[in-house]
């Protein structure tokens, strides 16, 4: 008799002795990797660990596989151009409960865990939010029961690898490749033939009805490469899909044999390009030309891995809606709309109404953006070279919307010219946000602020014509990474106090809100965060070389370097404190740790010029004996998932202060927040929910709102005008244009000083005195240690609703029909 049951027959990992661990490891050392432990070294154990903690995935991957295909469940398919997953050895072990035996099992070995540990690469997969979204978003699937792949590149170097000379960044190759990847499975069974250039032959039937077939004048060959994505507690796996680009011919053997052994290779490298780099520069129609080819290479790939699979177990597309959803997370993946349709109408014969309400039924698609410019558009003479029948396709989707909202708003051009995929001004382009947003069933947001301004800003006139499709998904964050992992002091602690529930049910942890009351707590919470901010003050000394103070408070701003977030806002206070602290000496001031991380793109100077500028003011300020260490000032390079799971636990204060309407949600602030930090924000994002659940005295708002910012620039912003009447901060632009922080190179700064005065696009000078108010604000309050532990802890507990499984479960429930454990 078959045993449905998914998880009888295997046995609990918290039952395998060190014993049996260390047999595995030792045969993993010897068959696999081809090692004695005599001559074994770092990495060599390190694989043998990976390996063995695959194996203990594998099982559970398999009778997920087999239980969803008997049940006929539905499945999601996440399609994301970034996947930022970091180390997985840790998540995985702690995942299947297997930290405790595998730790012992190596020290019996005489291996640390923890030093090995270190040595796995991060996945370079992605660059910020986006990407971290997507990894939380495939553990809490797995950990909810919702069966999923997801769909992405296997970039060989990522993005870049960040390195600062001289206070400048550098970009330089991401090697995280370079051992391989343990794991990984190929599946070269999984390679798919991904088309380019060429032209469309339309053919007339015997019934009138017309062909259109694609001879595409480039192919590319897409390979598979699977990863496990485990949930919490080992109950479910599902799996990440990585594909490599890959020239059907890798090498023009007679080319080569007459001498030309680079032309020889020219397709084969032109098709690698595609998996090489995560967004390339786009500032040349080269660049432009790739960033299209990877977004259509990963789409289509994964589009015909969907259908293959679908016709395999059911053999019908009738029932697609029914048992697929696919999520496009943000405009990348947009051309699935187009691909879709293609694959449906020109290759399974499928009727276009049919194929249109198909398409809608199983496409939802995630804004991530309310900056107009930020929302992806291809020019109409790129698209029709590189994707002719797409083209098509998006003329025919556009011509019947259009049809449609003429009939239904008679008279109104303004609404037509708005809601059209394309777009006539300057350059004709493709629109890939209305593209996505008509080709799907659902659009969401990502905080209720950002759903909010999604319909009154970026879609409005869709809206307007589809008033029921926007909603809103707040974000959410994995507290098995975010919490569990990265600060195991505090879930040690929280276990002590209020018991194991809240492992499994985040909303438990509101159970510690009467500890904020408990001198006894508070100092051991307190002891947690010294603890913590220790460790983060020995990588601040390894890696960029400057000693600073674990009993300083710790003012944290990391994220992806943009004018938005405003990191020149605080680099620009910070300045101004420091003329403070010089100008008055004898005030009680508070000993500060500015510490900053985050990567600029390689094209974006203003960006980089902020880079810059922290580092050159670090220099000064760290060096200067009249601070007298009351004040440093820090930027720690190459920021990524690991270094992020060092620096959540140990900040204080989470800097969350972007131009409020502008940021769509964040990630980081839920991270600080469920690690004890306090926020001092904007009410922009999912700032706003956070102030509703920690309450209004646990957290510090500044700044304009949206409604005000909005109304500020429809009244005339002077920033000139405002800067001048604003002497601190005259002052420290003075500085900075004036070479104050660039001795050797005076004008450095004239450039990013420019942008404030001819426009401050991003409201810097409006939102300053506040800002700088605030953070004196945070100055009394940390002289006060019972209240600043009172709000922290206070914090904590009130963060349990924003994990990633409960963004999951609405999803699941709202929008993708499927039902959840």
């Amino acid at each position: 008799m078959v045993n449905h049951n998914l998880h009888e027959t295997l046995p609990s990992q918290r039952n395998i002795s060190p014993e049996l661990l260390k047999t595995e490891i030792l045969a993993k050392l010897a068959y696999s990797v081809g090692k004695d432990p005599i001559a074994a070294n770092s990495n060599d154990w390190l694989t043998a660990a990976i390996l063995v903690v695959r194996d203990h995935i594998i099982d559970r991957w398999m009778a997920t596989t087999r239980e969803n295909n008997r049940s006929e469940k539905k499945r999601v398919y996440y399609l994301s151009l970034e996947f930022l997953i970091g180390r997985l050895m840790r998540d995985a072990m702690n995942n299947l409960e297997l930290t405790t035996g595998m730790t012992q099992a190596l020290a019996e070995l005489n291996v640390d865990i923890d030093f090995i540990r270190e040595l796995e690469p991060d996945a370079a997969l992605g660059n910020g939010g986006l990407g971290r979204l997507a990894a939380c978003f495939m553990e809490s699937m797995a950990t909810t029961g919702v069966p999923a792949y997801g769909y992405g590149i296997r970039y060989d170097h990522g993005l870049f690898r960040q390195g600062i000379e001289n206070g400048a960044q550098m970009e330089y190759p991401e090697n995280w490749l370079s051992f391989g990847n343990p794991w990984e499975f190929i599946r070269r069974e999984a390679s798919y033939e991904i088309g380019f250039g060429g032209t469309v032959e339309i053919t007339t039937e015997w019934d009138g009805a017309t062909t259109s077939v694609w001879h595409p004048s480039e192919i590319v060959r897409a390979i598979a490469y699977d990863t496990p994505v485990v949930g919490w507690r080992g109950e479910s796996v599902n799996t990440l899909r990585l594909w490599r680009a890959r020239s059907t011919s890798e090498i023009k053997l007679d080319i080569f044999n007459s001498g030309d052994h680079a032309g020889a290779l020219s397709e084969s490298n032109r098709a690698k390009s595609i998996s090489r780099v995560l967004y390339p520069a786009d500032a040349s129609p080269a660049g432009q030309e790739l960033r299209l080819r990877q977004e259509f290479f990963f789409t289509s790939a994964s589009l015909q891995d969907i259908l293959r699979r679908h016709l395999q177990q059911y053999s019908t597309l009738d029932n697609l809606a029914d048992k697929v959803a696919i999520q496009l997370n943000d405009t990348h993946p947009a051309l699935v709309v187009a691909e879709l349709m293609r694959l449906l109408v020109d290759q399974h014969n499928m009727k276009w109404d049919a194929a249109w309400s198909t398409t809608q039924a199983v496409v939802s698609y995630t804004n991530h953006t309310l900056l107009p410019e930020a929302l992806e558009t291809w020019a109409v003479s790129l698209m029709e070279r590189m994707l002719p029948r797409h083209m098509q396709i998006i003329y025919a989707i556009n011509a019947r919307l259009l049809t449609q909202v003429k009939a239904e708003h008679p008279n109104n051009d303004a609404l037509l010219t708005a809601i059209s995929l394309i777009g006539e001004e300057g350059t004709r382009h493709v629109r890939m946000g209305n593209l996505a947003f008509v080709g799907s069933h659902k659009v969401n947001g990502v905080s209720a602020l950002h759903s909010d301004l999604m319909t009154k800003t970026v879609f409005r006139d869709l809206h307007q014509v589809f008033p029921e499709r926007i909603t809103n998904k707040t974000n959410g964050i994995t507290p098995r990474r975010w919490l569990m992992q990265a600060n195991a002091e505090l879930t040690e602690l929280l276990r002590e106090t209020i018991g194991d529930a809240f492992l499994d049910d985040t909303a438990r942890l509101q159970d510690l809100i009467p500890f904020a009351e408990d001198a006894a707590f508070r100092a051991k919470f307190a002891q947690v965060k010294q603890t913590k901010k220790t460790q983060l003050a020995q990588l601040i000394h390894d890696r960029v070389g400057v000693k600073v103070d674990p009993s300083a408070m710790f003012d944290v701003q990391v994220k992806r370097m943009h004018e938005y977030k405003r990191q020149h806002l605080n680099i620009f206070e910070t300045i101004a404190l420091y003329n403070d602290i010089r100008a008055n000496p004898h005030k009680n001031w508070v000993p500060r740790v500015k510490i900053f991380a985050g990567k600029a793109a390689a094209s974006y100077w203003v960006a980089k010029s902020i880079i810059h500028l922290i580092n050159d003011v670090g220099t000064v300020i760290n060096n200067d004996p009249a601070v007298r260490d009351l004040l440093k000032v820090v930027f720690i390079p190459n920021y990524n998932v690991s270094t992020a799971e060092v620096i959540m636990p140990a900040a204080n204060l989470s800097e969350q202060i972007s131009t409020a309407g502008l940021e769509a949600s964040g990630t980081g602030n839920m991270k600080f927040a469920l690690n004890g930090a306090l926020t001092i924000g904007t009410l922009d994002g999912a700032n706003v929910e956070i102030l509703e659940h920690v309450g209004n005295d646990n957290i510090k708002i500044f700044g304009m709102t949206a409604q005000e910012v909005a109304e500020l620039r429809q009244r005339g912003y002077d920033a000139r005008a405002t800067i001048e009447s604003i002497p601190a901060l005259k002052d420290v632009l003075d500085a900075v244009a004036g070479g104050v922080f660039s001795p050797t190179e005076h004008n450095r700064y004239q450039g990013l000083v420019d942008t404030m005065y001819n426009g401050d696009h991003f409201l810097v000078a409006p939102d300053f005195l506040s800002y700088a108010q605030a953070q004196r604000d945070m100055d009394a309050l940390w002289l006060n240690q019972d209240e600043w532990q009172k709000k922290a802890i206070l914090n904590t507990a009130n963060m349990g609703w924003f994990s990633s499984d409960r963004t999951i479960r609405e999803y699941a429930q709202e929008i993708w029909n499927i039902p959840t454990v």
